[in-house]
């Protein structure tokens, strides 16, 4: 009995006495991403073989949600940092001393059983002689429509361009603060997006620092090796064994009172940088023991190849998806040091604002008690953080051949 043929396909020669029959060859050309299609599907519809390596790592980092999620957030967190004049309601020293330590105001749809839109109710303040503190009650008379893309107060959008065009604005004579004010009547909201653009660059500043020392250092330990390699480790064991306040408060000591704000911000991320570089020199001079082996490094030094060449164009890429994914993961500890370090008061001084800044408002326990929307600065500190670990989670993953 003949076995079926499908049309496609062509019988070969008689099998073997003893062999299992119906083997039949193909004759039509061999076609990767028709003959596998799961893996073509996987790949955006091509070949597994034809797919660039970033481009599989971006097809691994959006399968993990949550990576992706917060890779937007932070895209809309550091795009915010260019128009943060815009977006907020009062400029970073405006203040009001009617409305000290306010209390966020609700944002109302409807007054009396009709839709009125987006307002706020302007409120009246009493002195409580018992407790020592202004009591703010709202005012359902007076009903303050809140304006959108509205003209307000001037500013110069990243210190160049001038402008007066706001994203939210009061209503005309009235007041908003929808996360309250401090002490000095200062829009809580305005000033935490003042901050965002110090503390967030902060973060990429020091770790650029960081990993440009630990590439270098790291870099010519593991490839030369001997002597410099025996003296950075020893240094860098050193440097984790001390303390990390102490060491701070020593460096922070150095930067001179009379620097003004610029030159404390780029001391504070020096220092940053140079308390985060150990781990990523050894990160590097590890990756770059195993690799100098390789045959295709024996072939450039053979070819002439110098040393700087080796290193940054055949060695350093090999595992630069590893160091990207590292430095998002070390941004947030940029952004939790420069919080604490100001928070101790050893970093960051006024007229410069930070997350940092804004929260030794809230350092006493009686502030707390009796003015707690003071902690509104400690929000966007954990959101950041999560996202840049989360982050840094789906690039390691995708960066991973293994996964």
């Amino acid at each position: 009995m003949t076995p079926p043929t499908e049309p496609d396909m062509q019988p070969g020669p008689l099998p073997a006495p003893g062999a299992a029959p119906g083997h039949f060859v193909s004759a039509e050309p061999f076609d990767p991403a028709a003959e596998s299609p799961g893996l073509a599907g996987g790949l955006g519809g091509a070949a597994g073989g034809q797919a660039s390596q970033l481009r599989i790592m971006w097809i691994k980092f959006r399968r993990h949600r949550l990576a992706l999620i917060s890779a937007v957030f932070l895209i809309v967190m550091y795009t915010t940092l260019l128009i943060t004049e815009f977006l907020a309601p009062y400029r970073l020293e405006d203040h009001d001393y009617t409305a000290i330590y306010a209390p966020p105001q609700q944002v109302h749809l409807f007054h009396d059983g009709s839709f009125v839109g987006p307002f706020v109710y302007g409120q009246s303040v009493t002195l409580d002689m018992v407790r020592l503190k202004r009591v703010y009650a709202d005012d359902r008379s007076d009903v303050q429509k809140i304006r959108f893309f509205c003209h307000g107060t001037p500013y110069r959008m990243l210190g160049l361009i001038p402008g007066d065009l706001h994203l939210v604005c009061p209503a005309e004579g009235g007041r908003f603060n929808l996360l309250g004010t401090d002490r000095l009547g200062r829009d809580i909201l305005s000033r935490i997006l003042y901050a965002a653009r110090v503390s967030l660059t902060i973060g990429l500043l020091g770790t650029f620092v960081a990993f440009s020392l630990g590439i270098l250092i790291g870099g010519i330990a593991g490839y030369r090796g001997g002597w410099f390699d025996v003296a950075m480790q020893r240094t860098i064991e050193v440097i984790q064994s001390i303390p990390s306040i102490p060491l701070w408060m020593a460096l922070a000591a150095i930067i001179p009172l009379t620097w003004s704000p610029i030159f404390v911000y780029l001391g504070i991320t020096v220092i940053l940088g140079m308390l985060d570089w150990t781990g990523q020199a050894r990160a590097v001079r590890s990756k770059l023991f195993s690799l100098r082996e390789e045959d295709y490094v024996l072939a450039a030094e053979l070819m002439g190849a110098r040393p700087q060449r080796i290193i940054w164009r055949h060695l350093l890429p090999g595992f630069m998806s590893h160091l990207i994914a590292s430095a998002s993961l070390s941004v947030p500890g940029m952004i939790l040091g420069e919080t604490a370090l100001t928070f101790l008061g050893l970093g960051l001084r006024p007229p410069i604002t930070s997350w940092g800044i804004l929260l030794t408002e809230a350092r006493g326990i009686n502030i707390i008690a009796l003015y707690p929307w003071l902690l509104w600065p400690m929000v966007p500190v954990v959101l950041v953080i999560l996202a840049f670990n989360f982050f840094g989670d789906g690039l390691r993953d995708a960066a991973d051949p293994l996964r």
